[in-house]
């Protein structure tokens, strides 16, 4: 048995297909479709990302949602934002699903399916990012539960374009269409949604082509800046993100 089959079926909302050439596709889902994020998931995918980088026969990974959004939805349920304990879960949970993607020692690509209003920071720290047509980037949640966006898109946003953008895009909510997106430099490729995994693969097996070694230190090599960024700065966006949720708790509490 290979490592992979101990964890290939492991995760509810994670479909996980790996070719013979060692590329790995992973499609998050929920019940098939589009994936719809909660405490759940949040807890799921730092498991997931640290059992894909403990695998040593994984050469590229896809990343890909399923239907016709990557992630565009939120459920409250499984969250406790209100708690010192249940804020310390989320808090632990955050900076370790960044961290864990950023040891995934191999090439990432993402194949964005449709728009990104959440955890826009998963697609920032992999390597290449194609998008369709109809791909549309936001950080809707933080706002709309009027918490500071403190998972990483705070830090993330702004170094990839720009910060007077990325601070533009956080606090406007600005809606970045995919075409724009390229030009800021966020995407690689627009690839219609018919030929997006296709695409992906394409340019995963020319990457697998290459000596083991040399992908995976690539990888190591072009995160180096990201992996200080996230592991300096990310506990306190988050910590950050917490006082505001203890406030929001608060005003709830006292209007009844």
């Amino acid at each position: 048995m290979s490592k992979f089959d101990t964890y290939k079926n492991s995760f509810a909302n994670a479909r996980l297909t790996r070719s013979p050439s060692g590329v790995l596709e992973v499609a998050l889902h929920t019940d098939g479709g589009k994936l719809l994020f909660n405490g759940h998931t949040h807890e799921q995918f730092v498991d997931l990302f640290h059992q894909i980088g403990a695998d040593t026969e994984n050469r590229v990974v896809i990343l890909t949602g399923s239907g016709d959004a990557f992630m565009d939805a939120i459920s409250p349920e499984g969250f406790d934002f209100f708690s010192p304990r249940g804020y310390d879960k989320i808090f632990r949970e955050g900076r370790k699903v960044l961290m864990n993607i950023l040891d995934i020692e191999v090439p990432m690509i993402t194949a964005l399916n449709g728009p990104v209003l959440l955890h826009s920071e998963y697609a920032l720290l992999t390597d290449i990012i194609l998008a369709t047509p109809e791909t549309v980037f936001q950080d809707k949640p933080h706002f709309d539960f009027g918490i500071v966006p403190g998972d990483g898109v705070n830090l993330l946003w702004p170094e990839v374009i720009g910060s007077i953008r990325g601070r533009y895009f956080i606090l406007s909510r600005q809606v970045l269409d995919a075409a724009t997106a390229k030009d800021w430099g966020v995407v690689n490729e627009i690839v219609p949604a018919d030929r997006l995994l296709a695409r992906a693969h394409e340019i995963a097996e020319g990457i697998a082509a290459l000596p083991p070694l040399t992908s995976s230190y690539t990888r190591i090599a072009l995160t180096q800046k990201l992996r200080r960024i996230i592991d300096q700065e990310g506990g306190y966006g988050l910590a950050l993100e917490g006082i505001s949720a203890a406030e929001v708790a608060r005003s709830m509490a006292a209007n009844g």
